[in-house]
């Protein structure tokens, strides 16, 4: 990819990679999906975008990668195949062959999870979440040559077989990211990893007629199965695959599962129950209390009450 062709991704209209993204745009203004926004605060002026409120702002490119959590290049292929534009180094998807993911060179990080001080604080002081879980979820630890601490999430597949990982930077800060001081991103993947639906092995757990909830982000669904309820997570509201709209189907065919929702309070959490509630019409919403920005948010502040009163 040149950077004839980069500039060309690079001026098409904000406005219009936003609307294909899911953003519903009026007078130039949507809900801006990096915070809590009731009032249109994210604008679109020809290739550029700001919010007024949070203070992320970027170009084009930057939106798609952003809010769908893709790599430059990859920003950029999106770009091309939904704008039509042919690249000359770019195949669209089907084309280009799948990019295997080395489950056995990763397998032996999870046979003995360890969290570090920074993981420990995170999940258990942070997040007050059940050690069982934890275990359960085989969760682990490390730190890059740099010094920066990792948290290490497994993605299973049904059959329990390592399918993909999310690395996550427990420095990361939206402070410093909005400032340009944030120079290790907020998470990584390792090359082909499918972290599509996060909990598939909790479905075999699952009786006839039983409820599952579904979480938006793997900390909502630690949140969840702490609080001892069956649950599974969708990533993010823009990362809902027919594949996995497939799954929730065919469990509430097969066994009769009731699916329970606590959307988070944004935007994007408000699409994600639309997105589901077409496939589950019959998906119970949740509403979560004022202040609290997910179920994670939440469950931290019941659990913070019941020590009060402990």
């Amino acid at each position: 990819m040149d950077r004839m062709e980069i500039e060309k991704l690079r001026l098409l209209p904000s406005e219009g990679a936003a609307k294909r993204l899911g953003f519903t745009v009026k007078h130039h203004k949507a809900l801006c999906p990096f915070h809590s926004d009731h009032k249109p605060s994210l604008t679109f002026k020809k290739n550029k975008w700001k919010c007024w409120s949070c203070g992320e702002d970027g170009d084009t490119i930057s939106l798609v990668q952003k809010v769908l959590h893709k790599d430059f290049l990859d920003a950029c292929r999106w770009l091309a195949d939904e704008n039509n534009i042919i690249l000359t180094e770019y195949k669209p998807e089907e084309d280009r062959p799948p990019k295997p993911f080395d489950a056995q060179r990763y397998e032996r990080f999870f046979e003995r999870p360890w969290l570090n001080d920074e993981a420990r604080k995170f999940l258990f002081d942070e997040r007050r979440l059940d050690p069982r879980v934890v275990r359960w979820c085989r969760l682990t630890s490390w730190k890059d040559k740099q010094g920066v601490p990792w948290l290490q999430t497994p993605y299973f597949s049904r059959e329990n077989k390592l399918i993909g990982i999310q690395n996550r930077n427990l420095n990361w800060s939206k402070e410093q990211e909005t400032q340009g001081e944030q120079e290790v991103p907020r998470f990584r993947f390792p090359m082909g990893s499918q972290c599509n639906l996060y909990g598939l092995p909790v479905l075999n757990l699952l009786r006839p007629g039983e409820t599952l909830f579904i979480t938006e982000g793997c900390s909502d669904c630690w949140a969840m199965l702490s609080a001892g309820h069956k649950a599974i997570a969708i990533p993010s509201a823009t990362l809902l695959s027919k594949k996995d709209k497939e799954i929730l189907s065919t469990l509430h065919s097969q066994l009769l599962t009731k699916f329970e929702m606590w959307p988070d309070n944004d935007a994007p959490g408000e699409r994600l129950f639309l997105q589901l509630q077409e496939v589950l019409p019959s998906l119970v919403r949740h509403q979560l209390p004022v202040g609290c920005k997910d179920y994670s948010d939440y469950y931290v502040s019941v659990k913070r009450k019941e020590a009060d009163h402990g």
